[in-house]
């Protein structure tokens, strides 16, 4: 797979962008706030409908305009496909393959896959664990796109279970046995509204469960596959210093958070199960605070390096070998279950890496089909990398 031709239109700071590219590796060379990130930034959104930059859609069109267009030609296995999305903040994006209009943009997922490995790429291994979990459901829908769907509905349930917890929050703290009783007024509520609020949370309870396990399943197999790929990624990048290794911390209650956190990989039906006992054990808790404390959106991917856990104990150099590590095991996964490969996007990272490393990844990535990399200055790129390079000037791409 690759992105022969690349066009934009009011993306970032580009008014119009055009941008052949072929297989093999392609340097794109300019200072800092030149516009070169944006480039690749808008390949990856093709792939994932998501920037590696921003949260929203409004920073991707540019200042003036009222959308944004990014259009791919994408060859895979000898056939071309275009594929072409609309960016519109506050409307509804709408998206075309070929000359037929998608019924929704996340029907292009899997037309291009992409690996984008950048520096904020550090924030797996340093920050917070929505960074992780948000790596981890990326990976499933380049692999599966149908995930995306999963994905939309459990965080659709999750959003609309929390707010009845906080709405309905006087009715419900008077439902629970043992709760002390509230003198203000608005608690006493009629015990037809107290018990429609626990039938309405029950739903909501059930649905969790449901599609919650669905996400928590394909969330724990793809990890177990992709353990091994880390190992050996690691290694390679490092020369062995270490170990990489990654487990599961579930949110569930601590007999079953430790099942997975060993490795297993429970049935659905059984995750199911055990969300609804999760739950119900720490319901009140939840009705107080007004917030779900179970399921996959409270969970977490820990990362360790031998025996220690990576984040507050490995260097930066270590981080960065396993922030990167993670991403090429992560196409070495997609490429091993789709024969195909991805197309590799490296954003400034050379610049990042000490000489060894950064021979090492190039020996790495030689025989990817096509690696895209963005560079301050030329010689940060390995030279044993060759292939075709493109000045990057003030929003102007040309050939070098």
């Amino acid at each position: 797979m690759h992105v022969r031709h690349l066009s934009l239109a009011d993306f970032r700071s580009y008014p119009r962008a055009e941008l052949p590219l072929s297989p093999g590796v392609t340097s794109l060379i300019g200072e800092n706030g030149q516009g070169k990130t944006n480039l690749v930034e808008a390949i990856g959104y093709i792939a994932t409908l998501a920037s590696h930059r921003v949260a929203t859609d409004a920073p991707l069109v540019r200042f003036g305009a009222e959308q944004a267009v990014i259009r791919c030609a994408v060859v895979r296995q000898g056939r071309e496909q275009i594929v072409e999305l609309e960016i519109n903040p506050g409307r509804a994006n709408r998206a075309r393959l070929g000359r037929a209009a998608a019924t929704r943009p996340r029907d292009i997922l899997g037309v291009l896959r992409t690996v984008l490995f950048a520096p904020e790429d550090l924030a797996l291994v340093k920050g917070d664990p929505s960074t992780r979990r948000r790596f981890v459901d990326d990976l499933l829908v380049a692999r599966q796109p149908r995930w995306a769907g999963v994905r939309s509905d459990y965080e659709r349930i999750v959003k609309q279970r929390n707010a009845l917890l906080k709405s309905a929050a006087p009715v419900l703290r008077r439902a629970n046995r043992g709760a002390r009783r509230p003198s203000r007024p608005e608690y006493e509520a009629p015990e037809d509204a107290r018990a429609s609020a626990l039938h309405t949370l029950d739903v909501w309870n059930s649905q969790l469960a449901q599609v919650g396990s669905q996400l928590l399943y394909a969330r724990l197999r793809i990890l177990r596959d992709l353990a091994p790929h880390l190992g050996q990624a690691y290694e390679q990048v490092s020369a062995g210093a270490g170990e990489a290794q990654l487990s599961y911390a579930s949110s569930l209650h601590e007999a079953a958070a430790q099942r997975l956190a060993d490795g297993e990989v429970p049935e659905p039906a059984e995750l199911a199960e055990l969300i609804l006992e999760s739950v119900a054990a720490v319901q009140a808790t939840e009705i107080e605070r007004g917030v779900g404390l179970v399921g996959p959106h409270r969970d977490d991917i820990v990362l360790t390096l031998g025996e220690l856990p990576a984040k507050g104990y490995a260097s930066h150099g270590e981080s960065w070998s396993f922030a990167l590590g993670l991403r090429l095991a992560s196409y070495r996964l997609l490429r091993h279950d789709l024969d195909d490969d991805p197309v590799l996007i490296l954003d400034d990272v050379f610049a990042e890496l000490d000489v060894g490393r950064r021979e090492r990844l190039a020996d790495l990535i030689a025989d990817c089909e096509q690696v895209i990399i963005t560079a301050a200055v030329g010689a940060d790129v390995p030279e044993s990398l060759g292939g075709q390079t493109f000045w990057v000037r003030r929003g102007e791409v040309e050939p070098a």
